[in-house]
């Protein structure tokens, strides 16, 4: 287990990453095939499957339960969180063609304006050219989203939707400029607050298959910290 602390933007927002996460790997998939087919959330903006997990989910809760209690010490160091609670927990797989998404689904996005609401995304598969990349909004400079600024972040992102083309975004572009970037390597760990814009990274030859085998696989979990 490898652990690396990045510092993203000008805000030097943390992000942790932490490589050879689980030495498990193709246990963790055998669990999410076992799940399978996972359902569309509806009025949610994941422009995928997702396949929520709780404690009837016993062998998957366990591993997201053994996945916190590792990932503990550093949600604590980087995001000074005394302890923290599960919020959601879900396997997670991108299928939305390009050509489907909604405006919402082309442009980064934001979990919560809560800085203590922290993502911790596990990448289980073996997709190249993958991940998750980070932005800020050109025209305000915003790269964390909070109480303060997001009726600016929306009123600017639904005008600028106008324009995107029906497409993930990959890179800096008009709108958005890139501010770092994580690989989407396999048994890779990242953690990150909610609030600081991301998006995916999907190659446009990426494969849609809903299959947890052959699609891009995650472990999505979301935590709200506890302060000291």
């Amino acid at each position: 287990m490898t652990p690396e602390l990045r510092r993203i933007g000008a805000g030097r927002s943390p992000v942790v990453v932490v490589d050879d996460f689980s030495e498990r790997l193709p246990a963790i998939v055998d669990l999410a095939a076992a799940m399978a087919p996972f359902p569309r959330i509806v009025g949610n903006y994941y422009p995928g499957l997702r396949r929520i997990i709780d404690e009837r989910d016993e062998a998957a809760f366990a591993y997201v339960s053994e996945t916190l209690r590792t990932a503990a010490p550093f949600i604590g160091g980087a995001f000074e969180a005394d302890a923290f609670d599960l919020i959601e927990a879900s396997f997670s797989m991108i299928t939305a063609p390009p050509a489907t998404l909604s405006p919402a689904q082309r442009a980064p996005h934001f979990d919560s304006t809560d800085p203590d609401y922290i993502a911790v995304l596990h990448y289980l598969s073996d997709t190249p050219g993958t991940g998750t990349a980070f932005y800020r909004q050109r025209s305000t400079g915003i790269e964390v989203v909070d109480e303060a600024n997001i009726s600016s972040f929306v009123a600017t992102a639904k005008r600028d939707a106008a324009g995107r083309p029906a497409a993930y975004i990959n890179g800096t572009d008009a709108h958005f400029e890139q501010i770092g970037a994580v690989e989407g390597v396999p048994d890779r760990l990242v953690i990150y607050r909610g609030n600081l814009l991301h998006s995916g990274i999907i190659p446009p030859d990426m494969s849609m298959s809903d299959d947890p085998r052959t699609g891009r696989l995650t472990a999505n979990l979301f935590v709200k910290g506890r302060r000291p």
